[in-house]
């Protein structure tokens, strides 16, 4: 297998490294190693330097924005940035790039396209997610939101949970159901929704790391305009389905450079609280690494198959399902580094709950027990662990599909 880099990849490689070389403060160790306070300000400029540069986005076509560039140089990109502990961009940037506006490049309307998609890179619009509901969670086709066609506009009615970032956000896509005589998935529409405006109420949710992002938000005849429905009237379910893969399969070929740098500091971790001799803990660092080194395979194999074109399928499930369950036990194995000190947690504490920590964040308690407990909800959020299983038993295996009881 040969995994070297075309020469194009390499080009820009050096690009970006120049450009990091010319924007990062002298002295620069990570974001994570910044007061807390000046996190977000950072991230804020730092995301505006990226758009200007070019380098949000840069798979997308010229004509919204993007370089025109291949999912190669995606992964380059957030090589290097990992490389130097540099933030890839906002939080919302994961619905508003990497969900929605995949999911509009390949079935949006070239209204929508030109419409939304620049102002995505811009950061004009941020986006959030609408899909789970307080009675629909992993079965999110029983959902019960409805959206009514009336006087010419979309009026949605209904409440949705766990909207990752809402509180940032200034629009929201969600699946509606606008044929309430139609069961399950059928029926269910794809809407795209502003935020600022009456009827629409966000409600943060307090998480066991005392962090507040995820929302309940409720809509009380909030309402949108008829060619902010993405796909046909009816086919959301589809659409929905699209744009997970994309959430799911599109950091398949990213997320191993995070995690092995996460990894790199738990073993130093390891060695500051002369823990690398235990040879228990020896064994348990090595499977992750193993673990680690099968994520980037699978990303690679992944990424191949986004190269010659392909859309999204199982292997993001794949791909959530091992990351999501390889977090979980890398945490534990934090947390018995720590020992008791782990449930007395000191220091700085956790600056990023979903996935890895801040690049270049000190190796606190605090820190890593804030991880541990945000690691659990990786099972949960973007489809549970179980989930997962049934798509892939489903859809790759051909095993029949799990019988579900009736309401009598």
């Amino acid at each position: 297998m040969d995994l070297t880099y075309p020469a194009e990849a390499e080009a820009f490689r050096r690009e970006v490294r120049a450009f990091l070389a010319a924007q990062l403060p002298r002295g620069w160790t990570g974001v994570g190693s910044l007061p807390a306070g000046e996190v977000a300000p950072f991230t804020d400029r730092w995301r505006s330097l990226l758009h200007e540069h070019g380098l949000i986005g840069v798979t997308w076509p010229q004509a919204y924005g993007g370089r025109g560039l291949s999912k190669l140089e995606q992964v380059v990109l957030v090589e290097e940035l990992a490389r130097v502990g540099a933030p890839t961009g906002w939080n919302t940037d994961n619905f508003s790039v990497k969900m929605l506006g995949n999911t509009l490049l390949a079935v949006g309307t070239p209204e929508q396209k030109a419409r939304f998609l620049p102002r995505a890179l811009s950061g004009a619009d941020r986006w959030c997610q609408g899909f789970s509901e307080p009675g629909a969670g992993s079965d999110l086709a029983s959902l019960r939101t409805q959206a009514r066609l009336e006087g010419g506009r979309w009026h949605i009615d209904g409440q949705k949970v766990w909207t990752s970032n809402a509180h940032e956000a200034n629009w929201i896509f969600l699946l509606a159901r606008t044929s309430p005589a139609r069961p399950g998935n059928r029926g269910l529409t794809f809407l795209l929704c502003p935020l600022d405006q009456p009827g629409i109420e966000i409600r943060p949710i307090t998480m066991l790391t005392r962090h507040q992002e995820f929302n309940e938000v409720f809509f009380n005849d909030a309402s949108t305009d008829p060619e902010n429905v993405v796909g046909d009237v009816g086919d959301g379910w589809q659409v929905a389905q699209l744009l997970l893969g994309y959430e799911r399969g599109d950091e398949a070929a990213t997320n191993p450079i995070l995690f092995r740098q996460e990894l790199d500091r738990l073993i130093e971790l390891a060695r500051l609280r002369h823990r690398d001799q235990d040879p228990v803990i020896r064994d348990r660092l090595a499977s992750c690494l193993a673990r680690v080194e099968v994520m980037r395979y699978l990303g690679y194999r992944i990424l191949t198959g986004f190269l010659r074109g392909d859309r999204p399928g199982p292997e993001a499930s794949v791909a959530k399902l091992y990351w999501s369950e390889y977090h979980r036990d890398l945490t534990e194995l934090a947390m018995d580094i720590l020992d008791s000190d782990g449930v007395v947690p000191a220091g700085r504490p956790v600056g990023r709950v979903i996935r890895t920590e801040l690049a270049g964040t000190p190796n606190s308690s605090a820190s890593w027990s804030g991880t541990f407990l945000a690691a659990q909800a990786g099972t949960i959020y973007a489809g549970t662990s179980d989930i997962q299983r049934n798509v892939l038993a489903e859809t790759v295996l051909g095993l029949p599909r799990e019988p579900r009881v009736g309401t009598g």
